[in-house]
C-alpha cells in the first residue's frame, strides 16, 4: 500500500523518452489521467519539446538508440525553465544511479518498470518543486509587504541599506540607524524587525525625544506602586513590553545621562530594576536605535557616553537622504500617489511631467517624509486623472509663492524701491523687489525672510545667487 500524496497543484506536464514505442505507449496511457503527457522518441525529439512546452517533469531511458539519456538530462538542465528529471534505466546499478544524480537527476527507477512507483515518484518530485515554488513565492511577498518594498528605492545609495537589513536581521546584533529627519529610519526598523527570527512578537517603538524626561527611567524600566509621588499603581517599561521581541528606541540622542547609565546596564546584563524595587527581571528584547543626531560629536562633547555609544553602534546602516537618491523620486512618488487616491477615493493616476520635473529639482529638506506630505497634497488639490504642477504645494514652487507672500501692517519699514512702478514692471522686478522688502523687513534674517515670502530658505538664496546678492 503506497502513501496517499498531496496533489492539489495545477496538472503538471510530464515526457516520456524512450526509443522503445511499446514503453512510451504504455506510460502515456497509465499516466494521461493524472497529468498532461508528451512522448519523445530521442533526444532531439524531446529538446525540440522541451524548447517548446512548459515541461515540469522528464522520465528519459538511460540508452536511446546510439544516444545517451544522460546527455539529455545534463542539456534539459541548461535550459531557461528546466524540467525535474528521473532516470529509467535496464542497467540498474549504484554507478548508474550516482552517475544519473551528478548529471541533475532527480532519481533513478529500473526496468522492468513497476508502474506504481514511478506515478509515487512523479508525484513527490512535483510536490517538492511546487513547495519551492510556494515558499519562494511567499519570501517574495514577506519582503515585499514588510521590508524591502515599503523602503522603496533603486538607486545605488539605497542598496548598502537593503544589504544591510538582509544581512543582520536575523541576527541578534544592536543596530545604530543614522540618518536626516524623514528619511525612514522607522521603516527600517520595522523591516529588520519583520526579517528576524521573532516577527510575530511584538515591535515597540518608543520616540525618546517625546518622553518626560522627569519619568523617562519609569518610562523605559517601570516602575513600582509608590516609587515617586504620582506611582499610584505598578507600571511596566517599554523593555518589559518588548519582552521576546524588538525594542525600537529612536531619537536615542535625547535620552539624558542618568537613563545612559542605565541602559548600559541593561544591554551588558540583559536584565532590568524597575524605579523603586531591587528585583532583577530578566529580558529578551532586540534592540535597535536610531538618531538624526551625529553621537560621535555628542561623545566628543561630553554629552552621550562612548562606552554607550560603542553598545548601540554594533551595526549601523546609513540612511542616505533624498537628495542623495534622486533616482528614487518617480518611485516614492508614484507609490505615495496609489496610496493616498486609494485612501480618499480619488481618480487620480499620474503626475505631469512638468510636476515630476518639480519634484526632482526640489532639494526636499524634509526628505520622504516631506515627498509623502507633498503628494498626498496633490492628491487632495487635483480634481482629475493627474496632478499638475499647480496642484502641488506652493513651498515646492518657488517662482509662484513670492507673488502671494503674506504682507503684515505690523513688520516696521518700508520697502527700499528698485525703482518706480510704471509700464516697464516685469515678474522678476516684481519678485526682486518683494525679496528686497521681506529682507528689510526682517532686518536681513534670510530665515525669517524666506518664511515671510512662503520659500524655503535654500530657494531665497538660489533667488539672492541669480540677484547677484550673495
Amino acid at each position: 500500500m503506497f502513501e496517499e500524496l498531496d496533489t492539489s497543484f495545477p496538472t503538471a506536464t510530464v515526457l516520456i523518452v524512450d526509443d522503445e514505442k511499446n514503453t512510451r505507449e504504455g506510460l502515456r496511457r497509465s499516466f494521461e489521467d493524472e497529468f498532461d503527457i508528451y512522448v519523445a522518441a530521442d533526444v532531439n525529439s524531446a529538446l525540440g519539446i522541451l524548447k517548446n512546452e512548459k515541461v515540469d517533469l522528464m522520465v528519459t531511458d538511460l540508452r536511446l538508440g546510439a544516444e545517451n539519456g544522460m546527455d539529455l538530462i545534463e542539456r534539459a538542465l541548461q535550459l531557461p525553465h528546466p524540467p525535474i528529471c528521473i532516470m529509467m534505466t535496464a542497467f540498474g546499478s549504484v554507478d548508474t544511479a550516482v552517475e544519473a544524480m551528478k548529471r541533475g537527476a532527480y532519481d533513478y527507477v529500473s526496468k522492468p518498470l513497476n508502474i506504481d512507483e514511478l506515478e509515487l515518484l512523479i508525484k513527490r518530485a512535483l510536490r517538492g518543486r511546487h513547495l519551492e515554488a510556494e515558499n519562494l513565492a511567499l519570501k517574495t511577498q514577506v519582503e515585499k509587504r514588510f521590508a524591502i518594498s515599503n523602503i522603496i528605492g533603486k538607486s545605488s545609495a539605497m542598496q548598502p541599506v537593503f544589504d544591510m537589513v538582509r544581512q543582520v536581521a536575523p541576527t541578534r546584533a544592536t543596530v545604530l540607524i543614522e540618518g536626516e529627519s524623514g528619511t525612514g529610519k522607522e521603516l527600517v526598523a520595522k523591516a529588520i524587525h519583520q526579517l528576524s527570527g521573532r516577527p510575530k512578537a511584538k515591535l515597540v517603538t518608543v520616540h525618546c525625544a517625546g518622553l518626560n524626561r522627569n519619568v523617562m527611567e519609569s518610562e523605559l524600566f517601570g516602575h513600582e506602586k509608590g516609587a515617586f509621588t504620582d506611582a499610584r499603581s505598578a507600571r511596566i517599561g517599554y523593555f518589559e513590553a518588548a519582552n521576546g521581541g524588538t525594542l525600537f528606541l529612536d531619537e536615542i540622542g535625547e535620552i539624558d545621562a542618568p537613563t545612559q547609565v542605565k541602559l548600559l546596564r541593561v544591554l551588558g546584563e540583559r536584565t532590568i530594576q524597575r524605579v523603586g524595587s531591587s528585583k532583577t527581571i530578566e529580558i529578551d528584547v532586540r534592540l535597535i536605535t536610531a538618531t538624526n543626531r551625529d553621537l560621535g560629536n555628542m561623545v566628543r562633547e561630553g554629552t552621550f557616553r562612548e562606552d554607550l555609544y560603542y553598545r548601540l553602534n554594533v551595526v549601523k546602516i546609513h540612511m542616505p537622504p533624498l537628495r542623495e537618491r534622486k533616482e528614487d523620486i518617480v518611485l516614492l512618488s508614484n507609490a505615495f500617489l496609489k496610496e493616498f487616491a486609494e485612501e480618499n477615493g480619488k481618480p487620480v493616476r499620474e503626475l505631469t511631467s512638468d510636476a515630476l520635473q518639480c519634484l526632482i529639482d526640489y532639494p526636499w529638506p524634509g526628505n520622504v517624509r516631506e515627498l509623502r506630505t507633498a503628494i498626498e497634497h496633490g492628491v487632495v488639490m487635483s480634481p482629475g486623472p493627474k496632478i499638475t504642477l499647480r496642484h502641488l504645494p506652493m513651498s515646492l514652487r518657488g517662482e509662484a509663492t513670492v507673488l502671494v507672500a503674506p504682507r503684515s501692517n505690523s513688520l516696521p519699514g518700508p520697502a527700499p524701491s528698485t525703482g518706480p512702478l510704471n509700464g516697464d514692471l516685469n515678474l522678476a522686478a516684481m519678485e526682486e523687489r518683494m525679496i528686497h522688502e521681506a529682507l528689510a523687513r526682517t532686518a536681513g534674517n534670510r530665515t525669517e525672510a524666506a518664511t515671510l515670502l512662503g520659500l524655503s530658505r535654500r530657494t531665497l538664496q538660489r533667488r539672492l545667487r541669480e540677484m547677484g546678492l550673495t
